[in-house]
């Protein structure tokens, strides 16, 4: 029913996949991890009303990536979503951490320049610095992908208005299945990250966005239906 946070260029065959989209009514959040790939994404689904195409850099790329910035400056007109984009505070990328702020920060300023956008926020290791830089700049709508932080910077979070796209490898984890308990059910989006993304060491795609759905009606007790009704609403008041 919805992929708010997949990245369409990166599967083997993303035509194939665009196409099952389309078949299947999905709505898709197709992200992007630089500037560059902006271009070659966006075009891909350039004839697919329920695809839109976020314009991103990625945290784990800052630092090879940062020159991109004038780039993402110029083309964010063109989009009203902005992703992947935050930091990442793993042992690899720590390393890098000034640049991954400045670019964070650059983006956050330019898009609440821009009217406000949409973003989907990368933060591994590091909820409490993302909702710092969050809090420091008003107007946009953050979406926070695969949130693996504590449940008091969830509780942050949440007083700071922010959705959460979950999906199927995060229910997957105790962790994860607890974290989704404690956020409102009004503020829960739903997300695949394939190709990234596995559940049962089999990659995931957008329509297999069914299998959160499912697991979201558990924990919910109510029907398929039901959680993909208020699914739908929660994106529709996101988009509004």
């Amino acid at each position: 029913m919805m992929d708010m946070h997949c990245h369409l260029d990166l599967y083997p065959n993303p035509q194939y996949v665009i196409k099952r989209c389309q078949d299947e009514n999905l709505y898709v959040l197709s992200v992007t991890t630089t500037p560059k790939a902006w271009y070659g994404t966006n075009l891909l689904a350039k004839d697919c009303p329920r695809i839109r195409t976020a314009l991103g850099l990625h945290p784990q790329l800052a630092h090879e990536r940062w020159q991109e910035l004038e780039l993402f400056d110029a083309l964010l007109n063109q989009t009203r979503y902005v992703g992947e984009i935050g930091l990442d505070g793993g042992k690899e990328f720590k390393v890098h951490w000034e640049t991954q702020l400045k670019v964070f920060r650059h983006i956050l300023r330019s898009s609440a320049k821009a009217g406000g956008k949409i973003l989907s926020i990368h933060s591994i290791m590091s909820a409490n610095a993302v909702l710092d830089e969050l809090s420091q700049v008003n107007g946009n709508l953050p979406i926070l992908h695969w949130f693996s932080g504590t449940k008091q910077q969830l509780k942050r979070a949440i007083e700071m208005g922010c959705y959460f796209s979950v999906g199927p490898a995060m229910l997957n984890s105790k962790k994860g299945y607890e974290l989704v308990q404690a956020i409102p059910r009004e503020k829960i989006l739903i997300e695949t990250d394939g190709p990234f993304g596995t559940f049962q060491k089999q990659v995931l795609y957008p329509w297999d966005s069914n299998i959160t759905i499912a697991a979201l009606a558990t924990m919910w007790g109510m029907n398929n239906l039901q959680a993909e009704s208020i699914l739908r609403q929660n994106l529709f008041n996101l988009v509004s």
